[in-house]
């Protein structure tokens, strides 16, 4: 059997056919492709590590309430893929992170949200201890090409100014010193906050992890926008 034209000039429908099939085959192949790249796109979202104190951990909230698993939920609402691995311990130091640094943050990690600190304040521990860890982590994550968002904290001013200026000063000091992203208060909108807060006057209750989350959402998209130039799908 065989296709004979219907008006024109012999072939003009057989070619008109041929060149029609492969259009049609072209788009086809085109937009499988498409759906395969968008697939694994979905398939490989960014791995960040989220390394901080109880303020990551989770401190006195069930497990669905803490920052990490409403950080997920509120890039998911907003269609962005993102595997977060909670590596908050409560009552950790700046030095306490650096000493857990290797097996906290394990190879194949693309960006570390960083928050330490809170514990150095409470404390009453010399700003320049902190610096010095926190540079040192810093310092590791870039060398091992891992994006980093360092979240700031400020000090209490029952500690005296000086101790506040010194303390509050060591965040956008090595933000600047590393060019990473910078969030300048991790307890922004929530502290000070009672009706945000935990019996204790410092860890966020579910309400207030939901407002943290709220104000830190646009860096962390930013944080994964940087790990997708750096990791194209």
């Amino acid at each position: 059997m065989s296709f004979m034209p219907l008006t024109g000039p012999r072939g003009a429908f057989s070619y008109g056919w041929r060149r029609g099939l492969i259009q049609i085959v072209g788009a086809a192949v085109c937009s499988v492709a498409l759906i395969v790249c968008t697939a694994a796109r979905a398939e490989t979202p960014p791995k960040i590590v989220a390394l901080g104190d109880s303020l990551v951990a989770g401190y006195g909230l069930p497990d669905k309430d803490g920052f990490v698993p409403r950080l997920q939920a509120a890039l998911a609402a907003k269609g962005v893929a993102a595997a977060i691995d909670n590596a908050g311990v409560s009552g950790d130091t700046a030095t306490d992170g650096l000493a857990r640094l290797d097996w906290s943050v394990p190879e194949g990690t693309q960006a570390v949200i960083l928050e330490l600190g809170a514990n150095d304040m409470l404390r009453g521990i010399m700003p320049q201890v902190t610096q010095d860890a926190l540079d040192k982590i810093l310092r590791r994550l870039t060398e091992r090409h891992i994006a980093v968002l360092l979240c700031g904290m400020r000090a209490a001013p029952n500690l005296g100014v000086e101790y506040v200026h010194a303390f509050e000063a060591v965040y956008p000091e090595l933000a600047a010193k590393y060019g990473v992203l910078l969030y300048p208060f991790f307890l922004d909108g929530v502290a000070g906050n009672l009706s945000l807060t935990q019996h204790d006057g410092l860890h966020p209750n579910a309400a207030g992890v939901d407002v943290i989350v709220a104000r830190i959402l646009p860096k962390v998209e930013e944080l994964i926008a940087q790990v997708r130039k750096q990791h194209p799908a």
